[in-house]
Parts: structure tokens; sequence; C-alpha cells
């Protein structure tokens, strides 16, 4: 299991970015304990250059603060989950949109405060930063209560393909696409200008595909359309807990990893951020509902609930070919290994 130490706020940074991480591997019966089989590092504070502070004793105030606000990022590896959540892969994405990952996360909350809202906000801005306005990848989320797995990446032809998107009624991909461009054009009328916003910025990512991208679901409805949307059926809402997240990109399957990494350490901020807010007084709508006699929803999983309120939980998905070799696992071994500022990680 992975123990993510988290010592301040601050945006997760892709591979190469070059931020201040440490990483500790903890001996078995101690997660967490911040002990480590390397080098015995001598007492006090880590020496750093031209910090005249830390003589009067400053860092080691620091760093007892930051190991008392800690939140534990928690790995469930695929052969430790009851009921592990795979994704098989057509060969028909080969020339479309081939790469895909996938990782589960429980525990979270975002009925406290405006926690959606900035989850939310988060992913847009992964969008528009380390996801390059979705040319590099896409990201997807789910309420994982509403996903019927095993689910399957595949591709269908444009008026095959049928979704709920977000916000609207059952369309076919093809007119959906036409509603938008329609919109869009009505959009640039209005404003007297070239620049569209919302889903209408990412059209031209379809551009001469006679197929689309899709992930099915158990029951054969769609739930993801990349680069486009996903479905209304598995939308996340503020009694969401347990997620189901994919990253997509016809680019590279490290591109997918990267944003995965970056929303995952972004989710444990926000967590973090919550039960700091809660500690500090400000009730969560669970909390409100306890109070009023009202019952908490009884679906979180175990593990998140083993996990504590300021822990999250991070269930390994696999990805396979359609007839069986695995493509990916996330997070692996080596993923997760680079952080924000004051972030220290412990395998």
């Amino acid at each position: 299991m992975l123990t993510i130490t988290e010592r301040g706020a601050g945006w997760p940074t892709a591979r190469g970015s070059g931020s201040p991480v440490t990483a500790r591997r903890a001996s078995p019966g101690r997660l967490g304990s911040g002990s480590s089989p390397l080098p015995a590092a001598p007492p006090g504070p880590r020496p750093r250059p031209a910090a005249p502070a830390d003589l009067d004793g400053e860092g080691e105030e620091e760093e007892e603060v930051g190991d008392a606000g800690r939140l534990l990022l928690r790995v469930l590896h695929v052969s430790e989950s009851p009921a592990p959540l795979t994704v098989r892969v057509s060969p028909s994405v080969k020339d479309v949109r081939p790469f895909i990952v996938g990782a589960v996360v429980r525990g979270m909350d975002l009925q406290a405060g405006n926690a959606l809202k900035r989850f939310l906000t988060s992913q847009t801005r992964l969008h528009e930063e380390l996801c390059e306005k979705r040319t590099a990848a896409t990201i997807a989320t789910h309420d994982l209560r509403a996903v019927r797995g095993p689910l399957l990446y595949g591709t269908r032809l444009p008026q095959d393909l049928k979704i709920v998107p977000l916000g609207r009624r059952e369309v076919k991909a093809k007119d959906l696409v036409r509603q938008l461009q329609l919109e869009a054009e009505e959009h640039r009328k209005q404003k007297k200008r070239q620049n569209v916003s919302g889903l209408h910025r990412y059209l031209h990512l379809l551009d001469g595909k006679e197929s689309y991208p899709c992930l099915v679901d158990a029951d054969g409805d769609v739930i993801s359309f990349p680069p486009i949307t996903n479905s209304e059926k598995t939308k996340v809402k503020k009694t969401t807990s347990d997620l189901f997240l994919e990253v997509t990109s016809a680019a590279s399957l490290q591109i997918c990893k990267d944003v995965m990494d970056a929303l995952v350490l972004k989710m444990a901020e926000i967590q973090k951020q919550t039960v700091e807010s809660q500690e500090d007084g400000s009730l969560s709508d669970t909390e409100a509902d306890a109070l009023s006699g009202q019952l908490p929803d009884s679906g979180a999983d175990a593990g998140a609930e083993k996990a504590g309120p300021a822990s999250l939980v991070v269930e390994q998905v696999r990805v396979l070919d359609e007839d069986g070799p695995l493509r990916v696992v996330y997070p692996s071994k080596t993923d997760l290994g680079l952080a924000g500022p004051h972030v220290t990680v412990v395998r």
C-alpha cells in the first residue's frame, strides 16, 4: 500500500517537472510510520543552505506541523480487491484513440462546502494545461456506484454510437456533433467573435474520424465519448464518494499516466482541505444529516472506512487487450512518484 503524506497545498505536477519529492519505503507493519530501511539521517531537520531560521528550531516546528496534517493515500492492489474493475480494449481504437488508463478512488468527501466545485474546477484546469486543451489527453470521472464492469473501450460509427450526454437527452454521436457545431456557429454570431467555449472547442479533434471512441459498460451503455463528453448515467454528484477515473489519449500512454497522477494527487489535496475545514468547525452535509436524524449513505467501501476521514483509497484498474494480455495497470509501483512541494511519498 502507498502512503502519501502531504505537507501543504500546491498543484500536482507532471513527470519531469522538477518538483521536490522525497520517497521512502515503509517497513512491513508500520504503514505510514515514516520508518525507512535507508541509512538513518542525523537527528534534527535536514540541513538547507542559507537557512538561519533552522538554527533557531523553526525547521523542526515546520516538520511537526506538516506531520500533524498528513493525508494517507493507500493503494489497493488488484489481488486485494474483492471485485477489481477491468477495462478491455478493442483493436478498433488503434488508429483512433489507442491509449487509456483507469483508476478507482474511494472515500472522497464531495459533500462538504464547495468540494465538488473545486473537484470539477481542477479537471477544467488539467484539461487546459497538462492535457493541452484535450489535444494531449482527456479526463472523464464517474460515480462508481453507477458503473457496471467489466468495461469495453472501443469505437462505434457516429450513427451507431448513442449516449446520454451530461445535461442532455440521449442522442446519436453524429447528431450531438452536429448540434454542437450549430451551437458554436450561433455563439460566434451572437458574440461576434471566432472563439467558442465549452464542448464546442473540442469538435475539431473528431475531424476526419470515420468512427468515434467510446467506453461501454456491462449493460451496453456508453458512459464516455472522449474527447467530447461522458454520460449523465455516471455523473459525479455531491453524494458521490467512490469514483472511477479514466484518462484517454491519441498521443501516448505516458501522458495518460501523468494526467492520472496529477488528478489523483489533486483529489488528495482537495480531501485534505476538506478534512481541515471540518476540523476547524464547519459541518459537511453528511454531518448535518446525522444531526437531523438522517442516516448517511452506507454504500461507501469498507476499505475507505478503514482508511479514516483523512485518507483516500486508490484501487488498481487493469487495462487488457480484448483477447486477454495485460496492457497497463494503474497505479503501478512507478506511478504517483512525483508530487508538489512539501509532499512525501512513502511506498
